[in-house]
């Protein structure tokens, strides 16, 4: 990688450093959505599942000093990036990266070696939508290296019982969400729906399942991200923004 093919951006008023492809998969709010959504608990070792540049592990390492983070991502440059921010933001006492295919997980991590899964997988199959001419963007998108079910199915490995996993998820796929956990013992226990302003139909999903957990739920009040169209940030995003929520 040359210096022109990323960029080195921040978050949190310059407390984070994110290295990135300037042309190809940059992450976006949902990944700040997902960190804030997290509640690891101290001590916890936490496994980020297609980590990417490894954002959402920065977040819960900055905010959340005693965690343990190890970021899977199977893409070369991706997995380069977040190597790089792990060093620049002086984390590598607690986090480190592992390059490979979750759908290989056996092959790469200890079974049931983790308290918490955190994951933004891919949104769309393949035959849903246009894919993105970039194939960085395309395989973080669409389902072309790895399933929703992969996903869940890699969390499960990961997950001793009790273990619990995050994700964000569009709320129009919920029903293969729902899904894809029951199939795995993975037990919806706290949910929150993202809309984009009030009176707006929720965008996304929230979730934290239990492996092998119990009946109920506990829906929290809804996420508005804008105060109305096109209107200013909700207090909460903005919040969310500046790292103080």
């Amino acid at each position: 990688m040359t210096a022109g093919e990323i960029t080195c951006d921040t978050l949190f008023a310059g407390a984070l450093f994110c290295s990135q492809p300037r042309h190809g998969y940059r992450f976006s709010l949902d990944a700040l959505l997902l960190a804030h959504f997290c509640k690891p608990r101290p001590g916890d070792r936490v496994l980020d599942l297609g980590a990417g540049c490894g954002v959402v592990s920065l977040i819960l390492a900055y905010r959340h000093p005693q965690l343990d983070l190890t970021c899977l991502e199977m893409q070369a440059r991706l997995a380069a990036l977040a190597r790089r921010n792990i060093e620049q933001n002086q984390f590598g006492g607690r986090m480190r990266l592992v390059r490979g295919d979750l759908r290989l997980i056996r092959e790469l991590l200890p079974v049931a070696g983790f308290d918490l899964v955190v994951t933004n997988p891919p949104y769309f199959p393949v035959a849903s939508g246009r894919l993105n001419p970039d194939e960085e963007q395309a395989m973080a998108r669409h389902e072309l290296g790895a399933a929703l079910p992969d996903v869940v199915g890699a969390a499960d490995f990961a997950l001793p019982v009790k273990g619990r996993l995050a994700l964000i998820y569009p709320a129009r796929r919920a029903e293969a969400m729902f899904a894809a956990l029951r199939q795995h013992r993975l037990a919806p226990k706290r949910l929150r729906l993202v809309h984009p302003y009030p009176d707006a139909g929720a965008t996304h999903i929230l979730l934290e399942a239990v492996k092998g957990g119990g009946e109920g739920l506990s829906v929290a009040p809804p996420l508005y991200l804008r105060l109305a169209p096109g209107g200013e940030y909700s207090p909460e995003l903005a919040g969310i923004f500046s790292g103080h929520c």
